[in-house]
């Protein structure tokens, strides 16, 4: 699926403080959007915004085809990792992943997923309870939920939060490889977290 991804002039605004305004941005497949700014300027606002959790105070986001087919909803197209998202603990990845799938009423067999699954380091514990896992683990579990269903548009909040080395290399792969032929946005306050970008959103200045 070819998708082109905007934001038109989206503002976001909690009781009377304006968090920010006048964001735009345009994005094409094998594109990437790098949202920067201090902390607290409101970057997972923005994220959160992109990925459809949260409604603009103002603006809109817009994902469509360039062919002139409906789009599926928001949910069915995006791969979201974030520190905010939740897993349950009691479950392992297996349960965890079966679950991300029914709620996008989408069918998949592990072994098709099997090189995701091994490439993350997680074919051989996908049935121990996620809270026996190491913080670098379980963000790769994030990983998994967010591209389990090869979405075309990947959301990535802090991207190598909780991860050593090796987990920096394999997340900086798995972006390399979203633009193949997706969409890629990264929020973070390390710049050197992407290796390149095509357009950038500063918060907070």
């Amino acid at each position: 699926m070819t998708l082109e991804l905007s934001g038109r002039n989206l503002k976001k605004g909690f009781n009377r403080r304006v968090i920010f305004e006048r964001i735009s941005f345009s994005l094409k497949p094998r594109q990437t959007l790098l949202i920067t700014g201090p902390n607290g300027s409101g970057k997972s606002t923005l994220i959160k915004i992109i990925s459809g959790v949260l409604t603009p105070t103002d603006g809109q986001v817009v994902a469509q085809r360039s062919e002139s087919t409906a789009v599926p909803q928001m949910h069915s197209i995006i791969g979201l990792v974030s520190p905010y998202l939740q897993m349950y603990d009691e479950f392992s990845p297996r349960e965890n992943l079966q679950f991300a799938l029914s709620v996008r009423n989408m069918k998949s067999s592990f072994h098709s997923v099997s090189p995701l699954l091994e490439k993350l380091q997680l074919k051989g514990r996908l049935d121990d309870p996620v809270k026996t896992f190491s913080s670098g683990m379980k963000q790769r579990v994030k990983y998994a939920f967010a591209l389990i269903h090869q979405p075309p548009i990947l959301i990535l909040d802090e991207p190598m939060a909780n991860l050593d080395a090796d987990g920096i290399e394999l997340v900086k792969e798995l972006m390399h490889e979203q633009l193949h032929e997706g969409l890629l946005v990264v929020a973070t306050n390390d710049i050197t977290d992407v290796d390149r970008h095509d357009q950038q959103v500063t918060l907070g200045i």
